[in-house]
């Protein structure tokens, strides 16, 4: 069975140790893969300069708030192209904005999660999720 590519598309350091550090805590074994900003990200899904290598991502953990390319327009363009849109897309972010929420819904986004402050409640979103990711990406690998 191939390992699950999940692709973090994160530009905050902290908030990157965080979320790995869930997913070791939650023992999703998975490939999981680190982009700093959006246009690091297309260039990541195209396999283009650096990113030649890499796999197609089966999941992505986006932000919204990202340098040079907007998590939004991230978010659009992987769901304009033919060989990306079926990928899922989770949308992680401090943005509580309703019209941010719509726009990334309205873009095909799974999920809409925004960041909470504490550890646990952030931990507890993304436990939640874990039975979601297992029954859409497949081979999700989990210890159980």
């Amino acid at each position: 069975m191939n390992e699950t590519e999940i692709l973090l598309v994160e530009d905050n350091e902290g908030d990157v140790i965080l979320t790995l550090e869930i997913f070791n805590e939650l023992m999703l074994l998975n490939k999981i893969n680190v982009v700093k900003d959006g246009e690091q990200a297309i260039r990541y899904l195209n396999k283009q300069k650096e990113f030649e290598n890499v796999k197609t991502p089966n999941l992505i953990f986006l932000d919204i708030n990202l340098p040079k390319i907007n998590g939004k327009e991230v978010l659009q363009y992987i769901k304009s192209q033919p060989l990306l849109k079926s990928i899922p897309v989770i949308v992680l972010t401090t943005s509580s904005s309703r019209l941010d929420e719509e726009e990334c819904f309205k873009n095909n986004a799974k999920f809409y999660i925004i960041k909470p402050l504490q550890i646990n409640t952030l931990l507890q979103a993304i436990a939640s999720l874990k039975v979601f990711c297992l029954s859409i990406v497949s081979p999700l690998k989990a210890i159980t």
